[in-house]
C-alpha cells in the first residue's frame, strides 16, 4: 500500500467532481476547456463544485486563454482578479504558469500572482513543459517557493519523461510538491510512484453524446466530456498499490 500518492483529477463541472471524489479521488483540478488544455472555470461552476466536494479539496486552474504563457498586463490583471475570487471561496489552490519569450519562469507576474493568491496555495502548471529550459524554470520555483508543480518531465506524456521526473522529486525534497502530469494513464501510475512522485494528475476523460441537435454555432461534434469513475477508480487502485 502507498497511501501517501495523491490523485488529482481535471474535471470540468459539478457532476465531474462528484464522480472523481465518489471514485477515490483526493482532489480536483477544476478548469473549464480541457481541449485546450484547461482554461478559467466560470465563477457559477466553482461555487457549484465548492459546495458539492469542499472548496478546500478543490485547485482552480486560472488560465485567461489558450496558447502560449506569456501574457500582457491586462492578462495578468484579469488571472489576479480570478485568483481573487477563488481564493474568497477557499479553494485549497490556484493553478497559473507564465514564460518569458525566452522562456524562463516570469517571476514578475508569478509574484503578482502570489500576492493575489494570499495563503493560498499557488500551482505552477505545464507551462514548465512548455519552456525550452524547464530545468532553470524548475530552479526558479524551488527560489520562488511555490507549492507544488505539474509537469510531464518536459515529455509528452509523464511516463516518458520519468528520468527528469525522478530528478526533480530528489532536487525538491519537501520544499515543493512534483505532481507527475501530461498523459498519465492508470498503467503508468505504478512507474510513476517509483520514482517518488508523490502525486499524479489525470483527466480520466469520457465521451459521451445526448443526442442534442449541434451544427452551426455549437460546432460539428455532437459529443462532451466526463468523468469517468472507473478509470479514477482504476488510478487510485495503481496509486494506493492495489
Amino acid at each position: 500500500m502507498n497511501p501517501r500518492v495523491v490523485v488529482e483529477i481535471a474535471v470540468q463541472d459539478g457532476a465531474g467532481a462528484r464522480t472523481a471524489v465518489a471514485t477515490g479521488a483526493d482532489r480536483v483540478e477544476l478548469c473549464s476547456a480541457l481541449g485546450v488544455g484547461g482554461l478559467t472555470p466560470s465563477v457559477g461552476v466553482l461555487d457549484r463544485v465548492c459546495v458539492e466536494i469542499g472548496a478546500e479539496r478543490v485547485n482552480v486552474l486560472v488560465r485567461p486563454r489558450a496558447g502560449g504563457f506569456v501574457y500582457d498586463d491586462d492578462e495578468v490583471d484579469v488571472v489576479c482578479r480570478d485568483i481573487r475570487a477563488a481564493v474568497e471561496r477557499g479553494v485549497g489552490g490556484v493553478v497559473v504558469g507564465a514564460l518569458t519569450r525566452a522562456g524562463d519562469l516570469d517571476r514578475d507576474t508569478l509574484r503578482r500572482w502570489r500576492d493575489a493568491a494570499g495563503e493560498t496555495a499557488v500551482v505552477f502548471h505545464r507551462a514548465i513543459d512548455a519552456s525550452p529550459v524547464p530545468d532553470g524554470v524548475f530552479d526558479a520555483l524551488l527560489d520562488e517557493g511555490v507549492a507544488r508543480v505539474l509537469t510531464s518531465g518536459g515529455a509528452s506524456r509523464s511516463v516518458d519523461g520519468i528520468a527528469r521526473l525522478g530528478e526533480y522529486v530528489a532536487r525538491a525534497g519537501t520544499d515543493l510538491e512534483v505532481m507527475a502530469g501530461g498523459g498519465v494513464r492508470p498503467a503508468d501510475i505504478s512507474a510513476l510512484v517509483a520514482v517518488g512522485v508523490p502525486a499524479v494528475h489525470l483527466s480520466a476523460r469520457g465521451r459521451v453524446s445526448d443526442g442534442a441537435p449541434s451544427g452551426p454555432g455549437g460546432g460539428a461534434d455532437e459529443g462532451y466530456d466526463v468523468t469517468d469513475g472507473a478509470v479514477v477508480e482504476e488510478a487510485v487502485a495503481a496509486a494506493r498499490g492495489a
